[in-house]
């Protein structure tokens, strides 16, 4: 396998962040305002913000809209992941993948089981790739989401993380785990 080059640059990525909830506004939006927060620390774009409520069909509308746009490389979803009536993200969202990333749900479910136990069972966190966007889900709590960024979406949206990362599934122009990373194109960096 070839390996990230050691001298890789970071590439900022635009990220859409959206909540389902059907309680939450934005001024209760902890989760919300936690992977903003944290996708900005990083060094990532803000695209665009949304809540909706927990129903299959709108979750399903907005994704696929943002998906079909050009300037959203990723989109991160919390809220919708457990096992209440309402909880339909999984649902509504994996119908869209091209490829589902199988590794990211039992990756969380790992490091969860360390702080919140077995109850890590009742997470369905999913995430895949769609029209070249990633796609992550994860629990509505700020904790949830923190561990998710932490953990696992951050270093997979680092173009410098090694051996692979998943920031040549979003930019064509990069070279998947192998080669130099050239510079986005003018045309990916107008759209950021």
């Amino acid at each position: 396998m070839s390996h990230v080059p050691a001298d890789a640059l970071f590439i900022p990525l635009s990220i859409a962040v959206l909540t389902v909830s059907d309680t939450r506004g934005f001024d209760e939006d902890g989760s919300g305002d936690q992977l903003v927060k944290q996708l900005s620390k990083s060094g990532h774009l803000l695209a665009e913000r949304r809540i909706v409520p927990d129903d299959i069909y709108q979750l399903r509308a907005v994704v696929s809209e943002w998906i079909m746009r050009t300037d959203i490389q990723v989109v991160l979803v919390n809220g919708g992941t457990g096992f209440t009536r309402r909880d339909t993200t999984p649902e509504a969202l994996t119908p869209l993948f091209d490829k589902a990333v199988e590794g990211y749900g039992e990756l969380f479910r790992y490091y969860s089981l360390q702080t919140i136990g077995t109850a890590t069972i009742q997470s369905r966190a999913v995430a895949g790739v769609a029209n070249q966007t990633l796609i992550f889900t994860m629990p509505g709590s700020p904790k949830g989401c923190t561990l998710a960024w932490e953990r696992i979406i951050s270093l997979q949206l680092d173009a410098r993380t090694r051996p692979c990362n998943f920031v040549a599934m979003v930019l064509p122009s990069v070279t998947p785990c192998s080669g130099r990373h050239p510079a986005p194109t003018s045309n990916e960096l107008e759209h950021l």
